[in-house]
């Protein structure tokens, strides 16, 4: 399959990931996903993308226009010549950009999304640079996504709201447990038989 994506959305007051995707970094998939976010969604709210082209069109496909969406474009500056070829250029800089409604330009940011990719990687050795764990299928790939955001929503207890997402968003009346998850799933896999 090559290089795949994984496209996420966070709510910046619960924390809660409403939605995400695993596929190429392309409008086809930036369509599906942002369709999928809409959909999720309940009344007017403000998003920041990062300067993919792709999202324009996302946009104005699951939100027809009816969005406060604007655009955070980071500056960089020249790589080192020693640095690691892994280690990205130094980030000199933001422009905004306002692409539909009334974006508040103090809460333009793409930093919780950011800190989000930081957490998958931390917990899931599948996004560890330059490792083995690797999946070797996008099927494998999916399922471990959906678990970790599922946890992460569910299960897991954010410092900040201390509780998990999903219990501060009134996605749930409690906060699950991993044996609640595994249960589940078993019911899951005897409905499909």
């Amino acid at each position: 399959m090559g290089s795949v994506w994984t496209w996420g959305a966070i709510d910046t007051a619960t924390k809660l990931i409403p939605s995400w995707l695993v596929g190429l970094r392309d409008g086809e998939h930036a369509r599906a996903f942002v369709c999928d976010l809409a959909e999720r969604l309940a009344g007017r709210v403000q998003i920041t993308t990062d300067g993919l082209k792709a999202y324009v069109e996302a946009m104005e496909a699951g939100f027809g226009g009816e969005v406060d969406y604007a655009i955070l474009h980071k500056v960089y500056g020249n790589a080192m010549q020693d640095e690691s070829r892994y280690s990205p250029p130094d980030c000199v800089g933001c422009q905004k950009q306002v692409v539909s409604g009334e974006p508040n330009p103090a809460s333009v940011s793409t930093s919780y999304i950011e800190r989000q990719n930081l957490t998958i990687r931390r917990r899931n050795r599948r996004f560890t640079r330059l490792t083995n764990a690797f999946s070797k299928k996008l099927e494998n790939l999916e399922h471990s996504i959906a678990l970790h955001f599922f946890a992460y929503n569910f299960i897991t207890r954010h410092q900040t709201i201390r509780m998990p997402p999903a219990l501060k968003a009134g996605v749930t009346d409690h906060g699950w447990s991993y044996e609640e998850l595994v249960e589940l799933i078993d019911r899951a896999a005897s409905d499909r038989q």
